[in-house]
């Protein structure tokens, strides 16, 4: 019984060992954060100010930027006033920048705070991060349209990219509020989300993470949206007229930001405990990850691209690395094949044979073209075959290899025996090839 008792799998043990190859990818990398006031509102923003730590201690080199809606909100109904908005803008008066300055300095403040404290009784405990605010933004105003001025709305002129790098490089944290400068000294109410990708542009950031109120981007059943292009936002922005406006805006910024050379943009629920902690370090996330214009993609096989697939196969059929295929098995089989089409060309293939009573599967004719090995094509690859695997309720994938067993290897499969595999699978094996049987749980 001890012994039994000694090899159950601890559920912290298996995710942080799980975490460590987003751990290794993550440290060095510029990640631009933005969250409103109502994070900061919270009493779970002590939560949020935990896991910004964790990751400053993992070596991601951090930038803040937070808005401060519910704050200048607050001030303005103690002086009985109000923002105005027109056309989906908001008009800055005099009286309301007052409410702005004082509202956005407060949460500055707040958040510097909370970032310095390091009680040996608290999950910070020994923790010393350094936080740097400033004159980063140069704002102009947006002035006047339609015959509205706006006052002192701005929106983002330029970003002193060098100086933020040097503050991140210096093992700092920068924090940006969303206001902005001009060279004659004005003071501008900036949109918190122009304002952060405006950052991670100038910055290229390898990430771009927006903690949204909500869900954020949904399907029509009220399903997260994982993963989006451009284009597919800009048709859902132009079908979908009831969306927040903040999120609107949030999306429409996100689509800049890709567009604009930031690698992955994430909308993440902001509500969500440990919601950053999640998406960054587990396979599948927990919000919606936009990425550029996919000039390459990974996808189904058609009838069409049995040619295509054909050339892959056939020097490595004729090596003796996989098995031989004619072009009728391929059409028969088709549909279990997935691509990967980099314009116009099959530089990558896989098949996915499931045996759904064992809820096994076999992973086979996993090829990617020589000139594009050693890129991450296979590694994405086999991310897709297993995704696809996990949605057909298979729980385990197999491969049967003679030239390529340390690739398999090294990417978590085990060494299994013949008789581990499905009956039927059992009895089509040829011992002639003698072929090495790996395994993987999904």
């Amino acid at each position: 019984m001890a012994k039994n008792s000694k090899n159950k799998h601890d559920p912290f043990v298996d995710w942080f060992r799980n975490s460590s190859p987003y751990i290794h990818a993550h440290r060095g990398k510029t990640v631009v954060i933005l969250f409103g006031g109502e994070a900061v509102a919270e009493e779970s923003f002590a939560d949020l100010i935990h896991d910004i730590s964790l990751l400053h201690g993992l070596g991601i080199k951090l930038v803040l930027v937070h808005g401060a809606r519910p704050q200048i909100e607050e001030r303005l109904g103690l002086h009985q006033t109000e923002m105005q908005y027109i056309n989906g803008l908001r008009v800055t008066d005099e009286a309301a920048l007052s409410c702005v300055k004082d509202a956005t300095g407060a949460v500055r403040v707040e958040i510097e705070a909370r970032l310095s404290m390091g009680l040996a009784n608290s999950p910070m405990a020994g923790v010393h991060i350094r936080v740097v605010s400033g004159n980063f933004v140069t704002a102009q105003p947006i002035g006047i349209r339609d015959g509205i001025d706006y006052g002192h709305t701005g929106m983002v002129r330029r970003i002193d990219a060098g100086a933020i790098q040097r503050v991140v490089d210096a093992g700092a944290i920068a924090l940006v509020p969303s206001l902005g400068y001009s060279p004659t000294g004005e003071v501008f109410n900036l949109g918190a989300a122009d304002v952060a990708s405006a950052v991670a542009i100038a910055l290229g950031a390898d990430k771009l993470i927006m903690l949204v109120e909500g869900k954020g981007l949904t399907d029509t059943r009220g399903k997260v949206r994982t993963n989006v292009i451009p284009r597919e936002v800009e048709s859902i922005l132009q079908r979908r007229k009831s969306l927040p406006e903040e999120l609107v805006q949030q999306l429409n910024h996100a689509v800049k930001a890709c567009r604009g050379g930031v690698k992955r943009t994430h909308l993440i629920d902001r509500q969500m405990d440990g919601a950053l902690l999640k998406e960054l370090f587990t396979r599948d996330g927990v919000g919606t990850l936009l990425t550029a214009e996919p000039y390459e993609e990974i996808r189904g096989a058609r009838i069409d691209d049995i040619g295509g697939i054909l050339e892959l196969l056939g020097p490595l059929e004729a090596n003796g690395t996989l098995v031989r295929r004619s072009r009728d098995l391929l059409e028969t089989e088709i549909e279990r094949f997935t691509v990967v089409e980099l314009d116009g060309a099959i530089i990558g293939c896989a098949s996915l044979h499931p045996y759904p009573e064992e809820r096994i599967g076999e992973l086979a004719g996993v090829a990617v073209h020589p000139d594009y090995r050693n890129s991450g094509r296979g590694d994405a690859l086999l991310a897709h075959m297993e995704k696809r695997a996990l949605t057909a309720g298979i729980e385990r994938l197999f491969v049967l290899t003679t030239q390529t067993a340390h690739w398999f290897r090294e990417r978590g499969f085990v060494p299994t025996q013949v008789n581990s595999l499905p009956l039927a699978r059992q009895q089509l094996y040829n011992y002639q090839r003698n072929s090495k049987v790996f395994i993987k749980g999904l």
